[in-house]
């Protein structure tokens, strides 16, 4: 019986835990989506054509990245890094506490940040589009443009996260270890932490 109550408290524990995680996460994408949404068209609308290209394949760009770090992330084992940690590496335990995390990193990185990419991006081209219908060339048709932009956006995403994920699968102790580092600086040197469950 006191088997069974142990387990129902670790259950509801976790139930809890997952809730506020969900709650959290929910939260901080609407957070994020608004004040990314916002930047992101104020720059484009005060940018020329081919700026607001490159900013378009910038966000994109994060977006592969993050992917790729979030699948990393799942892909990684600790053991790499308790061998680092013992060798006294200062930014091992940040790379231990990013698999132990695996779970809400990876939401955050593919989910959070895919999601947030992809609104940005469809901003992102309506602007483009304007800019581009703007021009005023007779042979240009918003519809096809609308098409070939919107394809080509998800082309690149798709095929960036297929190669991010073969890398995630492969070099997941490098991503991993140098995400552990630049947290380990953001955290020692501009006192930003991100993983609560680091010590200092």
């Amino acid at each position: 019986m006191k088997k069974n109550k142990g387990g129902s408290k670790l259950k509801n524990l976790k139930k809890k835990k997952a809730s506020k995680w969900i709650l959290r996460v929910s939260i901080m994408t609407f957070i994020l989506a608004i004040l990314m949404s916002t930047l992101s068209e104020s720059v484009l609308r005060n940018v020329s054509l081919i700026p607001a290209i490159g900013v378009l394949l910038t966000i994109i760009f994060l977006g592969v990245v993050f992917d790729t770090i979030g699948n990393a992330v799942v892909a990684a084992k600790e053991q790499p890094f308790h061998s680092m940690a013992a060798q006294k590496v200062p930014s091992a335990k940040y790379s231990v506490s990013l698999v132990r995390n695996a779970g809400p990193v990876s939401n955050f990185c593919n989910d959070v940040i895919g999601d947030i990419a992809g609104i940005i991006s469809g901003a992102a081209i309506a602007i483009i589009l304007t800019q581009i219908m703007a021009l005023g060339l007779p042979f240009l048709n918003m519809a096809t443009l609308s098409v070939v932009f919107s394809g080509t956006v998800a082309a690149l995403t798709v095929g960036g996260k297929a190669i991010g994920k073969e890398l995630a699968l492969s070099k997941w102790k490098s991503i991993v270890k140098g995400v552990g580092t630049i947290l380990y600086f953001l955290d020692s040197k501009l006192r930003i932490r991100i993983l609560k469950d680091v010590k200092r």
